[in-house]
């Protein structure tokens, strides 16, 4: 039952989500909170049907269970970032499975939720995802080295090649790149990315992790970003030779 008075907020970004869960009441409430949210929810039971429903229109955000009939959602993320490296991803995996979660985010979700939830919490996690993947503004464009990041464009390209990130490995690799050489901790990571005061800070480790694997010319033995070991992560400039 949806929280009477409750509405979506103002700066709110009307989508198209692709809910994905083998439980039909639990989807049912939330593509009812979805819309009451101002979006438009559109519902498919398993793995097959999520791909064919992405394929045939891709939405603007997915909603994906981990556990489901045909194909488990941890293929469906990976197929689904093989085609369409843009198309945010929220995953809900089993309350307190760590493995879970971190299989996910490896596989490229943007972001994840641990059932049982709240739906409204859904709905304000997709709002939160979409407002960054949409962020528009002055254009700035952050370089270090041969590395470039147009945030207006939601652009990355290393010389004359574009990099695909996903939503939250764009925004991290632009806080970094705003802020060389100074260390953050993980906290303070999830908070100014994610948004999050509180959180499973592996999160940032796999983030951080996969973001190397696409930046860094050896991704053990990076030149970009560096580990503080006991404090958290730093990004530096290369410097370029006169």
């Amino acid at each position: 039952m949806l929280a009477p008075g409750w509405l979506p907020r103002l700066d709110h970004v009307m989508a198209r989500v692709l809910v994905v869960d083998d439980d039909a009441t639990l989807a049912e409430v939330v593509v009812g909170y979805l819309e009451r949210a101002g979006h438009v929810g559109t519902h498919v039971s398993d793995g097959p049907a999520a791909l064919a429903a992405v394929n045939a229109e891709p939405p603007d955000l997915m909603v994906l269970d981990l556990m489901l009939p045909g194909i488990d959602g941890l293929e469906v993320c990976r197929q689904v970032r093989a085609s369409h490296p843009q198309l945010p991803v929220l995953m809900l995996t089993a309350l307190n499975e760590a493995e879970d979660r971190i299989a996910g985010l490896e596989v490229g979700a943007d972001d994840y939720l641990a059932k049982p939830f709240s739906p409204r919490e859904l709905v304000l996690r997709v709002d939160s995802i979409l407002r960054r993947a949409s962020r528009a503004g002055p254009p700035s464009v952050l370089t270090a080295g041969t590395l470039t990041v147009d945030t207006a464009a939601r652009r990355v390209t290393r010389g004359d090649r574009e990099i695909s990130l996903t939503v939250r490995e764009l925004d991290l690799l632009a806080y970094l790149m705003a802020h060389p050489g100074q260390v953050f901790r993980r906290e303070q990571l999830m908070q100014a990315v994610w948004g999050w005061t509180f959180g499973d800070q592996s999160t940032v480790t796999v983030h951080v992790r996969r973001l190397r694997e696409k930046i860094e010319d050896d991704p053990t033995e990076p030149a970009l970003i560096h580990t503080v070991w006991g404090v958290g992560y730093r990004l530096d400039v290369p410097v370029t030779a006169p």
